[in-house]
């Protein structure tokens, strides 16, 4: 278990998460938290979980804080997985279905949404084996907030530095591959132009705040609708003040060396 050391305050709950180990038990959850961020999209969210939790040397997932007290509550609630942080090392686990419809995904995506030369370069960058390429989950529900993100990538970090040295599964990356949910204001989407030229970095809005600072080192980046795969089950609340919201997912490709830079940033953000 991994104190986060952290509370959540609003009106008059008081919530306090703790980090743990994936187990059998978290499946549910941390498929739940999957589709969440692909959606509709043909990707194997249940072969991409059991692979998650077997590799459970990297990654942890959020649940409430253990409470002493007497309670009446389900006690299912007990076990709810707010939020899960892991790796995929899409180059090791070459040929699983997961990893080869992901990537086929971004790949179609982003023909869809860039220019050739983008296209060839993320092409490159996923199919060279010799720099591998590793797909950063972090997921949370919405309402979990972003402080939470600093100690689990922190630990992340850590457990894929130990990886390295040990030479166990996913511990050397070249390269991280980020999805992220993002959104931006309906009404200022209004142009012909190509949906992925046309997010710039002041219109979007991230679901994961700490994000952002990925998208400010990312190496390559686009994004591509998903208004027509939303639901509010699934994808949030995409209204915020009454201002109508598009959702998006926004890929970015970060070269692993600059990891330190991006996360002394979320310590000087995340740490206010």
């Amino acid at each position: 278990m991994i104190p986060l050391g952290f509370e959540e305050i609003a009106e008059e709950v008081n919530i306090e998460f703790e980090a743990h180990s994936m187990s059998d038990n978290d499946y549910n959850g941390i498929k739940k938290l999957l589709q969440q961020l692909f959606l509709k999209a043909s990707v194997n969210t249940a072969e991409l979980t059991d692979i998650l939790i077997q590799q459970n040397h990297i990654g942890s997932i959020i649940k409430q804080a253990e409470v002493q007290e007497d309670s009446s509550d389900d006690e299912d609630d007990d076990d709810e997985v707010f939020g899960f942080i892991s790796c995929l090392n899409l180059t090791e686990r070459k040929g699983t279905q997961c990893a080869e419809q992901i990537k086929e995904l971004i790949l179609s995506r982003c023909e869809k949404s860039c220019e050739q030369h983008v296209v060839e370069q993320l092409n490159k960058i996923l199919n060279d084996s010799s720099k591998p390429v590793g797909l950063l989950l972090s997921e949370r529900f919405i309402n979990v907030p972003p402080q939470i993100a600093l100690p689990m990538h922190q630990q992340l970090q850590k457990e894929l530095t130990e990886a390295q040295k040990t030479n166990k599964p996913c511990g050397k990356c070249h390269y991280y591959l980020l999805i992220s949910k993002t959104f931006t204001e309906a009404a200022k989407n209004n142009s012909k132009r190509k949906e992925g030229r046309s997010q710039q970095k002041e219109e979007l809005m991230f679901a994961n705040a700490e994000e952002e600072f990925f998208y400010e080192k990312a190496l390559l980046k686009f994004s591509y609708s998903v208004q027509e795969e939303s639901d509010t089950c699934l994808g949030g609340r995409w209204s915020f003040d009454d201002v109508p919201m598009k959702p998006w997912r926004t890929v970015m490709i970060v070269a692993a060396d600059g990891m330190d830079v991006i996360m002394e940033k979320l310590r000087d953000y995340l740490s206010l």
